[in-house]
C-alpha cells in the first residue's frame, strides 16, 4: 500500500523555502502517528529540512544525485528502487516532485484553510473518495484546518 501524507493549503501550497508555511501541532502529531514504524519515501530536500532523522521510521530518500549520502537515510535513485527498499507499506511524505512520481492508494491530507505564498505546490486530489473528515477551527494566528482521508 502506498499512502501520501501531507498538509496542503487551499491554493495548493505545501511549502516555502523548504519549510511548512504554518505551524499546526495537531497536524505534526497526526503525521507522527500515521508514519511511526513505517518506511517513508521522500525527496532529498524534504529529508534535509528535518533537524535530524525522525525517530522510529525508515527514511528512504529519492534523489537524482548518485553521490548523495546522509546518516539515517537509505538512498534510492528511482521509484522502483524506493518501492523495493520500502516493501509493502510505504508512506510518501514529499516534496511536490516526489508526490508527482507515485500513484497512491490512500491520501492522508491536512487541508489548511489559508492561501500562503509558496514555492512547492501539489494539485488538488480530484476524483478521490472522501472517507473521513474532521474539521478544526482557526485559533489565534493558526489557520483552520481539516483532517481528510481519501481513497481511490
Amino acid at each position: 500500500m502506498i499512502s501520501f501524507h501531507l498538509a496542503r493549503a487551499d491554493n495548493g501550497v505545501i511549502g516555502v523555502d523548504g519549510q511548512l508555511p504554518w505551524h499546526i501541532p495537531a497536524d505534526l502529531k497526526r503525521f507522527k502517528a500515521q508514519t511511526l514504524g513505517r518506511a517513508m519515501v521522500m525527496g532529498r530536500k524534504t529529508f534535509e529540512s528535518f533537524p535530524a532523522p525522525l525517530p522510529g521510521r525508515r527514511h528512504i530518500v529519492l534523489t537524482r544525485d548518485i553521490t548523495w549520502r546522509a546518516d539515517g537515510a537509505e538512498v534510492a535513485h528511482t521509484v522502483a528502487e524506493a518501492l523495493a527498499l520500502a516493501g509493502d507499506d510505504v508512506a510518501v511524505i514529499g516534496g511536490a516532485e516526489v508526490f508527482a512520481l507515485f500513484e497512491p492508494d490512500r491520501v492522508e491530507l491536512t487541508e489548511v484553510h489559508c492561501s500562503p505564498e509558496g514555492d512547492a505546490l501539489v494539485p488538488p486530489f480530484d476524483a478521490w473518495n472522501e472517507v473521513f473528515r474532521e474539521e478544526h477551527p482557526a485559533e489565534g494566528d493558526r489557520p483552520g484546518y481539516s483532517f481528510v482521508t481519501l481513497v481511490r
